[in-house]
């Protein structure tokens, strides 16, 4: 599923939340729940309501701080370890911890101070932490393989802060919207807040057309509390999934490539084994290019979910020597395959099957499997092959899994 955000009024964390929920009603009842079984649900409460602005009707996101949580300012890394010890889920804790990082950045940058020094204002209070929690635990429910959105109003005029009237955008508003592509549509206000833009640049949203061809499976609407003269405050979130095609489904997939000229062949093969092994990663593949001064390089390409691009980049860094990956999306069609491991005797032998057009079942053997099991003889390894082949076709037919092991 990818997901699309038009930002018509803007986008802040509550927003977010709200446009989420609206699309995805299911999942409000288990959100809250998690919620108040948090170690945050004793400072605050959350809801969606209904709402109408007049013009259009979708939902808002309310967050309703209680006497013990009436506290606003705090320093960054309070806040860091209030997220740590909230008993959310370990993935929707670094998704919150990254957010609130990614606004300590910017807020250091923008003071002139260490970020152990940053100490938030109107984003350490009950409602934007429970905001950027529940944003966190959505992304992670929904499990998107993509995100993109529309250009993003800059807004005008001044708004107020603790540290007096700043500009708008407000400056690390500006920092974390960089290279993000934005608009003037001559409206006034403040149309991304701070946890807005924070939220985004965790997404990392393409700014490029739609991939298409998609069919759209749903929308949501969420408001904001402030209202904007002649056009509605709202974040409208569009749901899309793949159309399957005649030979297989269409699905988005980004493509990481980079070249390495200066690491040994050995150390890079490595490197690739693990990445090949990374949770995401579809698949890798290298080839011999001739770099600066003729020297001889290897190009890379990694194949991944969009979902997992961030984390993979990171993993590239690590692995590799290259100093920088470039991606981009696009489309696939892939068939309906599945991973199976078929019982010989002496072992087990994995199989790949895949169902093809008009009712065409392939299959392919583990040659590490065969080579282990049928010994030396080639006779005795197509054998086996054969064998192991044979019973992978006459088992149940594939069906679609995104996720078969590329072992």
């Amino acid at each position: 599923m990818h997901l699309h955000l038009d930002p018509v009024g803007g986008i802040a964390g509550d927003m977010f939340a709200a446009a989420v929920l609206d699309a995805f009603p299911s999942l409000e009842e288990e959100l809250c729940a998690a919620f108040a079984a948090s170690s945050l649900g004793a400072y605050a409460r959350i809801a969606r309501v209904d709402h109408h602005d007049g013009a259009l009707s979708g939902s808002r996101f309310v967050v309703e701080a209680r006497p013990e949580g009436r506290a606003h300012a705090r320093e960054a890394a309070e806040v860091a370890r209030i997220v740590a010890e909230s008993g959310m889920s370990h993935r929707v804790r670094a998704r919150a911890a990254d957010i609130f990082s990614l606004l300590a950045g910017a807020e250091s940058r923008v003071h002139g101070i260490a970020v152990d020094a940053v100490r938030f204002h109107e984003v350490g209070s009950w409602d934007s932490i429970a905001d950027v929690v529940c944003a966190a635990w959505l992304i992670e429910a929904l499990g998107a393989s993509g995100w993109s959105s529309a250009p993003l109003p800059l807004g005008r005029g001044r708004v107020d802060s603790a540290h007096g009237a700043l500009p708008v955008p407000a400056p690390a508003t500006v920092l974390l919207l960089q290279e993000m592509e934005v608009c003037d549509d001559g409206r006034p206000g403040e149309r991304v807040t701070p946890t807005g833009a924070a939220i985004l640049r965790h997404l990392s949203p393409s700014f490029a057309p739609i991939p298409g061809p998609l069919r759209l499976a749903g929308s949501g609407s969420g408001f904001g509390a402030r209202g904007i003269e002649g056009m509605s405050n709202v974040l409208r979130l569009l749901a899309l999934e793949p159309v399957a095609g005649r030979d297989g489904e269409n699905e988005q997939v980004t493509v990481c490539s980079f070249e390495i000229d200066d690491q040994t062949p050995e150390d890079l093969a490595v490197a690739l084994e693990r990445l090949r092994a990374r949770e995401g990663v579809l698949d890798v593949l290298q080839a011999p290019v001739f770099g600066k001064k003729g020297r001889v390089g290897a190009q890379v390409q990694v194949l991944v979910r969009p979902r997992a691009r961030a984390e993979v980049v990171g993993e590239v860094f690590g692995q590799t020597t290259t100093l920088g990956v470039r991606w981009h999306e696009t489309t696939r069609a892939a068939l309906p395959r599945d991973a199976l491991r078929v019982r010989e005797s002496g072992g087990t032998v994995r199989v790949k099957r895949a169902q093809r057009p008009r009712g065409i079942v392939t299959v392919k053997a583990e040659m590490d499997d065969i080579a282990a099991l049928a010994g030396d003889g080639r006779a005795a390894r197509e054998a086996l092959r054969r064998e192991a082949e044979g019973n992978a076709v006459a088992a149940p037919a594939p069906v679609r899994d995104d996720e078969v092991p590329h072992e």
